[in-house]
């Protein structure tokens, strides 16, 4: 078992003493981390949502999760082989970037990587984000609705009024909230709440792993 290269503090120059020691310790965890267990996994994810990734994070309690602070993490397995704290760290490292995080378990590599294949949750989409089908309504959808809701509906944008009791499109017999590929805007992402439209999936990807006789591999 390889020993760790790198025992004393990293200098964190420019940061006050508060910050500097929230960083310290951080980088302490990640390598109390990395000592503690048997492998690192680095993994990427789209559509965060953090009432979803709970139940990762109760999924795996004898393990460790970090994310948010890309380059404090890269500083903690060290970015190339004269600074990396345990052989063959600095392979993750050079894969930190965008949405990230690592996973420090002593977990079985079958049992984590079978348990990220089956994770997703489909949720709402959000403003800004784009739109992976194209969703229409029609009366049938709207007609369910109370009509207390036509003066909120019109104000997101959906045209429609009060006929017989029902609240109805109005001029057309179906009304597309977004199209396939575009970027949804506040307004559409309300819309699709209301009509239970949900166009997200919040996914956890296994990128890469490390083990402590220094193995990597890309997943």
């Amino acid at each position: 078992m390889p020993t760790s290269k790198r025992t004393k503090k990293v200098n964190l120059t420019q940061t006050s003493k508060r910050t500097r020691e929230g960083k310290q310790n951080l980088i302490n965890d990640v390598r109390t981390a990395v000592d503690s267990h048997a492998s690192v996994f680095l993994f990427s994810f789209d559509n965060m949502r953090s009432n979803k990734f709970k139940d990762v994070r109760l999924a795996f309690r004898d393990s460790k999760i970090f994310m948010g602070k890309n380059k404090l993490l890269q500083i903690s397995l060290g970015k190339g082989v004269e600074d990396e704290y345990a052989d063959g760290l600095h392979e993750v490292s050079k894969l930190i970037s965008g949405s990230v995080g690592l996973l420090a378990t002593s977990r079985a590599k079958e049992e984590v990587v079978s348990y990220f294949e089956d994770f997703s949750s489909a949720d709402f989409a959000r403003s800004g984000s784009i739109a992976n089908s194209t969703v229409k309504l029609t009366n049938s959808d709207v007609n369910i609705h109370p009509v207390s809701m036509v003066e909120q509906f019109r104000k997101l944008g959906l045209p429609c009024e009060v006929q017989n009791g029902k609240v109805t499109l109005v001029g057309a017999k179906e009304f597309t909230v977004v199209k396939e590929g575009r970027e949804i805007n506040a307004e559409q992402a309300k819309i699709l709440v209301h009509f239970g439209k949900k166009l997200a999936t919040f996914r956890v990807k296994l990128e890469a792993c490390w083990t402590k006789d220094g193995s990597f591999e890309q997943l």
